[in-house]
């Protein structure tokens, strides 16, 4: 792959076709939105009420438009689909860099993983009592052989959509994005005519900031897939200097859809109804017009879509990340293959897919365990990459940056501040504490499983 510069801009070249603007936008966007909004939102106002759900995901996204400017000036200046791992490397070192690469690729499988559970929970709306052959329970959570086999079904298919090329697989995320975006139209259309503002009420939950605080850290979670883009920049056929406006143009939109959606699933269900409802987001939609059956209906495939596309983008994430680690040498030099056909990190993608096809044989309650300890983990990187651009651009200022944010200083300044802040969040005697044993759990695990890697790279190399 060749750099040529075009347009003051840098332009990537190759002999496969590669991603345009669209492809780029919706990587991110679609990414972005997953499923989360169509199970949770009931859950996120019940802790937060309506309007504090609103605003907990506005804080979110006040410290993921500042991180995502960092972003935007680091992918712009070193498109390759090393990302993170590039950024943090030139500034701070390998050990950094490993640290801050594994994290988030930590954060990337939770995701994956989380939509693997959460696609056979979405189906029983379509379906009704389609999980079939009672297996065992988990944490109150009775796990069926249907049940398992949608999940890891799906998640095989996914890894073989990756596994075959990234063009095939953004084409599909084009398609599902505007899926997406036309039942969310849907959805505030049918609010604004028959949502009421008093089944907002109360707008904040009794425990008001505490519940607030309870929502705004898993937003890192649901944000969590701008920072696809620079995994995948080197795969890009755009100037470099259109990567950050569009990066930043998707974190926008995200921001602005789920502060939407927590609007429109306030204005539509009464607080017994969202207690009530297993999707609450799909009740509301169906409230929206007139009770349709039909109208739930397609809010689910609309949020089907989104799990699609956010499975699908976080695998081109997840997987050209470990490549580049293996590249590296922090991993295992047999990440580090390319399809010959295809030009894809299969021996990647396998990895992936085996981790996260696990994750429905431990039932539905992996999906809040999962969204937590993979935001906790999200955050780490956001916070080294932040501190990455602060030093390069003291100790490289000479370094072209096609798409250059003004204010820098308050800006890197801002984003590491509020990550610091975010992570403290996390710590025990919090309303908002990680919870021990299970969210714990998988971050040590995970930190174990990447020093073991780690280490048995290093001691091969030599």
């Amino acid at each position: 792959m060749d750099i040529v510069n075009e347009n003051s801009g840098t332009k990537h070249k190759s002999g496969k076709r590669g991603l345009n603007r669209l492809d780029v936008f919706v990587l991110a966007f679609g990414a972005m939105i997953g499923w989360g909004w169509v199970v949770l939102s009931g859950e996120w106002i019940e802790r937060a009420g309506t309007l504090g759900a609103m605003l907990a995901f506005a804080v979110g996204g006040v410290l993921v438009l500042f991180v995502g400017l960092v972003y935007a000036e680091l992918a712009s200046a070193m498109p390759t689909t090393e990302g993170v791992l590039r950024f943090s490397k030139t500034a701070l070192g390998a050990r950094s860099a490993f640290i801050c690469t594994w994290a988030i690729v930590l954060g990337f499988l939770a995701v994956i993983a989380f939509e693997a559970v959460a696609l056979p929970t979405v189906i029983n709306y379509l379906f009704p009592g389609y999980a079939k052959g009672y297996l065992y329970t988990v944490a109150g959570f009775d796990v069926y052989a249907t049940w398992l086999a949608v999940g890891i079904g799906c998640s095989l298919l996914v890894a073989l959509i990756n596994y075959i090329g990234i063009k095939f697989a953004a084409t599909l995320q084009t398609v599902l994005t505007c899926i997406i975006l036309l039942i969310g139209i849907l959805l505030a259309g049918g609010t604004a005519v028959n949502g009421s503002a008093e089944n907002m009420e109360p707008l904040f939950a009794h425990n008001g900031l505490g519940g607030l605080l309870a929502v705004a850290v898993t937003t890192p979670f649901f944000y969590v897939g701008f920072d696809v883009i620079p995994q995948a920049a080197g795969e890009m056929h755009i100037a470099s200097r259109k990567i950050g406006r569009i990066l930043i143009i998707s974190v926008a939109f995200a921001v602005a859809w789920y502060v939407l959606i927590v609007a429109c699933v306030g204005a539509n269900l009464s607080h017994d109804a969202m207690r009530a409802s297993e999707l609450p987001t799909a009740d509301a939609m169906r409230s929206a017009f007139g009770n349709h059956p039909i109208a739930g209906k397609l809010l689910v495939i609309g949020g089907i879509s989104g799990i699609l596309t956010s499975w699908n983008a976080f695998y081109i994430g997840a997987s050209r990340l470990l490549y580049a680690m293996a590249k590296e040498r922090m991993l295992p030099a047999w990440l580090g293959k390319k399809h010959e056909k295809f030009d894809t990190p299969v021996n990647a993608i396998l990895m992936i897919a085996v981790i996260t096809s696990l994750a429905p044989l431990l039932g539905k309650n992996m999906l809040s365990w999962l969204s937590n300890a993979g935001s906790f983990a999200t955050v780490i990187t956001y916070l080294i990459v932040s501190v990455s651009f602060l030093v390069l651009r003291k100790k490289r200022p000479e370094m072209e940056r096609p798409y250059r944010i003004r204010n820098w200083k308050f800006v890197g300044a801002g984003a590491v501040l509020l990550c610091l802040l975010m992570l403290t969040l996390y710590m025990p005697g919090l309303p908002s504490a990680l919870v021990w044993p299970y969210e714990w759990a998988i971050l040590i695990a995970w930190t174990l499983f990447g020093f073991i890697l780690y280490r048995a790279a290093k001691h091969r190399g030599k």
